[in-house]
C-alpha cells in the first residue's frame, strides 16, 4: 500500500481548512484539478474518503476530521525541520508569493517601509498587499485568502493566532471654523455635527463605542468612509467632527477637542492562522515587528487634501 506524501498531506490540510478548493489550490500553487488528483491519492493510500462530495460543496467527512490533526503534526514538523536545514542566508530567503492584509492606517503610515524591507530581505518574494477594513481582512485571512494580516485588536476567530505589535493613538479633532468648536466638548459638538468616522468593520469601531459607553455621549449622524485620508479631509473641510492619529491633529491644521477625555490606544496584532508553521509566517513576524510605527505620516498633508 502506498503511504502518503507530504504533498498529498498539504493539499488536504489547505482543503479542509480553505473556504473553497480553488482558494486551496491557489495556496499550494495547482491547479483545482491538481490539487483534488493529490487529495483523492491521499485517499486511496489511506483507504478511506476524506471529504463527502455529494452536496453543494465538499465537507470533512469523520475521518477526515481525524485526520486534521495528525496533518497538523507533520507539517510542522516538515517546517521546523527546513529551519534546521536552512542556515545559510541563501537558503534562508523566501521566494513565491505572499498576499497579506492591512488597514488603511497602515497603508498610510509604516507599510512603504515595511515592504522595502521585505524586498531586501526577501528580492525573490512577489509581495501583495491588500488594503480594507479589520472585518474584511480578518475574514479572508480565516479563508485562507491572506497569508497574514496586521488588525487592530486580537482576533475573536479560533482558527486564528495574533500576536501584539504595536499600537496607535488617536485624539478629536475639527476644523477651527466649525460651529462651536472652540467652547463645546465632544459629546455636544457630537449632537450639533455629523461624526466623520470608519465602518462598522474597522477596528475603531470597539474604540469608538467604549468611548461614547464611558462618557454617556450619543451621535446624531453619521458619514461614514472607509479612507482614513477621506475622513481626515472631510474634517478639513468642516464637515463635521471625528478621531485621527494624534500626531495628524497639528499637521493638518485642525483644533483638537476633547483632550480632557482622551480614547484608549488602539492594539494592533499580527495575525495568522492557526497551525500555519511555514517559514514565510516565522519570516514575516519580526519585520512587522520592527516597522510597525503609527507615527510616521508619508506625504500626509497630500493624501487628506487629495
Amino acid at each position: 500500500m502506498p503511504q502518503p506524501s507530504v504533498k498529498q498531506l498539504e493539499a488536504f490540510w489547505w482543503a479542509a481548512t480553505c473556504s473553497n478548493f480553488a482558494t486551496a489550490a491557489e495556496r499550494v500553487h495547482l491547479s483545482v484539478s491538481s490539487l483534488s488528483k493529490r487529495i483523492a491519492e491521499l485517499e486511496a493510500a489511506l483507504g478511506q474518503p476524506l471529504f463527502d462530495r455529494s452536496g453543494h460543496r465538499a465537507v470533512l467527512t469523520e475521518q477526515g476530521q481525524r485526520l486534521l490533526p495528525a496533518t497538523l503534526e507533520v507539517l510542522n514538523a516538515m517546517a521546523a525541520l527546513g529551519r534546521t536545514l536552512d542556515e545559510s542566508p541563501a537558503r534562508a530567503a523566501l521566494t513565491g508569493h505572499c498576499r497579506f492584509g492591512v488597514g488603511d492606517l497602515s497603508a498610510l503610515t509604516w507599510l512603504p517601509a515595511f515592504v522595502a524591507a521585505v524586498r531586501q530581505a526577501h528580492p525573490r518574494l512577489t509581495l501583495e498587499p491588500v488594503v480594507d477594513v479589520g472585518g474584511v481582512l480578518e475574514r479572508r485571512l480565516a479563508d485562507g485568502e491572506l497569508d497574514f494580516a496586521v488588525i487592530a485588536g486580537r482576533s475573536s476567530r479560533s482558527e486564528l493566532l495574533s500576536q501584539p505589535v504595536g499600537a496607535a493613538r488617536f485624539a478629536w479633532a475639527c476644523a477651527p471654523q466649525l460651529a462651536g468648536a472652540g467652547r463645546l466638548g465632544v459629546a455636544a459638538l457630537l449632537q450639533r455635527h455629523p461624526l466623520v468616522t470608519l465602518p462598522q468593520s474597522a477596528g475603531t469601531t470597539r474604540l469608538l463605542d467604549d468611548w461614547l459607553l464611558a462618557h454617556q455621549a450619543t451621535v446624531h449622524e453619521r458619514i461614514v468612509c472607509n479612507s482614513w485620508a477621506a475622513v481626515a479631509g472631510m474634517l478639513r473641510e468642516a464637515v463635521g467632527v471625528g478621531f485621527l492619529p494624534a500626531h495628524w491633529v497639528q499637521a493638518l491644521q485642525l483644533r483638537s477637542v476633547g483632550a480632557r477625555l482622551p480614547l484608549a490606544p488602539l492594539h494592533y496584532a499580527f495575525q495568522w492562522r492557526r497551525g500555519d508553521a511555514r517559514a514565510l509566517i516565522a519570516a514575516m513576524q519580526p519585520l512587522v515587528q520592527a516597522r510597525v510605527d503609527f507615527s510616521a505620516s508619508p506625504l500626509l498633508a497630500g493624501a487628506a487634501g487629495a
